[in-house]
């Protein structure tokens, strides 16, 4: 059964590249808009899932399995998607500053005829930013397009204190929990 990657992500897929899955990417052009009253648990299950739905409706197969993904931040309750501009990523990593927040992946696997999902959750803790830190790391263009405005695999390693759960998770995309759906689907 060949696997699909429901996604434009360079970094999902050198994720599921170094862990030695074969796949091909199709990009889903979904809306990523939060719905009013939607929490973060719903929210990345809903676009992972319209990520999926879309790419297998656009390919009209069944014959694969098709990985969507989506990944939020949240801090205090608040999800902090992809920043809008430089202000909005310097907002955004204040409040991370000092502070432990979490990273949750909704994944949805569609194969065999059938639909797999998982929320995934890891912490993350940042150490204090300084406004210098924070003024070099959105000039470094690494905030952009990231939610949270960070990119845990790039120069944001600095400002990581502590990680509790899955390292790709905050990278965008659980590998083990990737690897564990596809066995139950017998992919």
């Amino acid at each position: 059964m060949n696997l699909i990657l429901a996604s434009a992500s360079a970094r999902r897929a050198e994720l599921l590249t170094a862990a030695g899955f074969t796949f091909r990417m199709v990009a889903a052009d979904v809306d990523e808009t939060a719905h009013p009253g939607e929490g973060p648990d719903e929210y990345v299950r809903r676009v992972a899932r319209a990520k999926a739905h879309t790419v297998r409706d656009r390919l009209n197969t069944n014959d694969a399995a098709i990985l969507g993904a989506d990944t939020t931040v949240v801090l205090s309750g608040e999800m902090l998607g992809k920043p809008a501009d430089p202000a909005d990523a310097a907002r955004m990593l204040r409040a991370l500053s000092g502070a432990t927040h979490e990273v949750l992946t909704g994944v949805v696997l569609l194969a065999g005829g059938r639909e797999d999902i998982e929320v995934v959750c890891s912490r993350v803790r940042f150490i204090p930013l300084s406004p210098e830190e924070i003024d070099w790391y959105i000039a470094s263009g690494e905030p952009d397009g990231k939610a949270g405005a960070y990119g845990i695999q790039g120069r944001a390693a600095r400002f990581v204190e502590r990680i509790e759960g899955s390292w790709s998770n905050v990278v965008g995309l659980p590998v083990a929990t990737v690897y564990q759906m596809l066995q139950r689907a017998g992919a």
